[in-house]
């Protein structure tokens, strides 16, 4: 067994106490301990994957390519993500710890694997914040614009430099909020998230209403072939549908980074997991079968296949569906993508706290807030770069949420994959102990991990096309390859920085690799 640091957490009136090491070789970081407990897990969840923004942003896309199979891509894209999740839930039982896949894969595979799967979070969230600042500044504007009915108010977010000043300010107020303790969060998100899905399923409902009234721009009778993977007509088109639909679920594991934080550590983290997920999975079948009985896929003035609505489908379809209501819909996804904004932080932060805690980064990453117990310096760092690299790629592309929506769904398929092939290695000596471990200890995640390999390389390969993405192109490589690479190899010249500068952490001196033993 590898030696393990001890962190003295801060006096909080009985909340935590001096830590220990906890079973895997880790150890806690002064987090305030027992403040979250399931249904706060479960709303803070929704919230990061953010349903309202993830959904109008993809259904257009996922429509475009395979059509009126949307439901069964959700299905398939569900799966994989079920399978990790089950691989999520052992390792976190195991080793609850709120660096999530850095620690585990460090466990499994050793300081090297596990620092780039960690790197791979960070990003893959740095992205996504970015992502949802942009969307809530583009819907601020159109809410405004359609309560005052002054159609050019909405043309203010694609100004430049308006747009990314009240996105650095949405970016400000979500950093203040995630500064704070746990509690102030979950307070938020129970309104947020709340409001949020209320009008999603008063929209599915609507739509459908009038689907079966005839009353729909391009109506169709509900068909359960929608649901069949194989009606897809190539696999490129499947891939690509698939890699999107990835994309709506991702932000599901934040329960897990807030493991040290959650009443019942070892099993309420992956519970919460598995009822957010299942959640959320049942909201988009409803909104894809709503959508496509009102709307149809064709390429028409609202089939959900016209490029010209892809970006926004909800804000194009609000008014037919909900006439003089439809406000509220660009609310919710103003809503959605605002408290996801706040909710998101929650998991670089708690990684890099984790990282800087075992010596991965410098020190300061590793520090918690003596009166709030967050990870304050984290919480920074996470904001000052998800800003800055908004603003760069604001000024470089327009087309901006789009290349960053597909290279995401990259960087999730490659820091799931490493965590399922982690969860599979470390429990080796277990697998066929019970029945029970055949399956959620080897096959599932097994199962999952070749999945979201597979896209990963698909992916990658297919981004080489510049016609892939927005179209944007650099030496006739396509954008979303580019940012791809570019991420990967910096994630791996700043991670021989850190090995050179912090040897004890690469050497298996503060986290080291080790299996439980057969039976324990």
């Amino acid at each position: 067994m590898s030696t393990t640091p001890r962190a003295t957490a801060p006096d909080s009136g009985g909340a935590n106490t001096p830590d220990a090491p906890v079973t895997g070789g880790i150890s806690r970081k002064g987090l305030s301990a027992g403040t979250v407990g399931l249904l706060g897990a479960v709303v803070i969840g929704i919230s990061c994957i953010a349903p309202a923004y993830t959904f109008t942003a993809a259904v257009g896309p996922v429509a475009s390519v395979v059509g009126s199979q949307i439901p069964a891509i959700i299905l398939v894209g569900f799966l994989p993500m079920l399978l990790v999740a089950f691989g999520y839930r052992e390792l976190n039982n195991r080793m609850p710890d709120s660096g999530t896949s850095f620690t585990w894969a460090t466990r499994a595979f050793g300081p090297w694997i596990g620092w780039m799967a960690g790197w791979g979070l960070v990003v893959a969230t740095i992205l996504v914040l970015s992502n949802l600042a942009g969307v809530a500044v583009d819907f601020l504007f159109l809410l405004i614009s359609q309560v005052t009915g002054n159609t050019e108010i909405a043309d203010l977010a694609a100004n430049t430099g308006i747009n990314i000043v009240v996105c650095l300010l949405f970016m400000l107020a979500a950093t203040w909020i995630s500064y704070r303790d746990m509690k102030t969060t979950q307070k938020l998100q129970y309104w947020l998230v709340g409001f949020q899905v209320l009008v999603l399923i008063g929209f599915s409902i609507a739509a459908i209403a009038q689907a079966v009234s005839g009353g729909g721009f391009d109506p169709q009778p509900f068909d359960l072939n929608w649901f069949n993977p194989f009606a897809v007509p190539t696999f490129s088109a499947f891939a690509a549908g698939l890699s999107l639909s990835i994309f709506i679920f991702w932000g599901w594991d934040v329960t897990l980074t807030m493991n040290e934080e959650t009443k019942d550590p070892e099993r309420t983290p992956g519970r919460a997991a598995t009822v957010t997920v299942l959640t959320i999975v049942s909201l988009y079948l409803l909104l894809a079968i709503a959508m496509i009985m009102f709307a149809g896929t064709g390429t028409g003035e609202l089939g959900l296949g016209n490029e010209d609505i892809q970006e926004n489908v909800f804000f194009h379809l609000s008014g037919p569906i909900l006439g003089p209501l439809a406000f509220l819909v660009s609310l919710a996804v103003l809503t959605s993508s605002a408290s996801s904004l706040q909710s998101t932080f929650v998991g670089p932060a708690r990684t890099l706290l984790a990282m800087g805690h075992y010596g991965a980064l410098p020190p300061a990453y590793g520090k918690v807030n003596p009166r709030f117990f967050t990870p304050g310096y984290a919480t920074i760092v996470s904001a000052i770069v998800a800003s800055a690299f908004y603003a760069v790629m604001r000024v470089v592309s327009e087309n901006t949420l789009w290349d960053t929506i597909l290279t995401l769904g990259m960087m999730i398929c490659f820091y799931y994959g490493i965590t399922a092939f982690a969860c599979v290695w470390y429990f080796r000596k277990q697998w066929f102990d019970s029945a029970r471990n055949v399956f959620f200890t080897f096959l599932f995640p097994l199962v999952g991990g070749i999945i979201l390999a597979i896209l990963f390389v698909t992916t990658l390969i297919d981004s080489m096309d510049p016609a892939y993405g927005s179209g944007a192109q650099i030496g006739g490589l396509g954008i979303v390859f580019i940012l791809g690479m570019v991420i990967i190899v910096l994630g791996i010249i700043v991670m021989i920085w850190q090995a050179i500068r912090r040897p004890a952490f690469f050497r298996g001196q503060t986290l080291g690799t080790d299996a439980p033993a057969r039976g324990a």
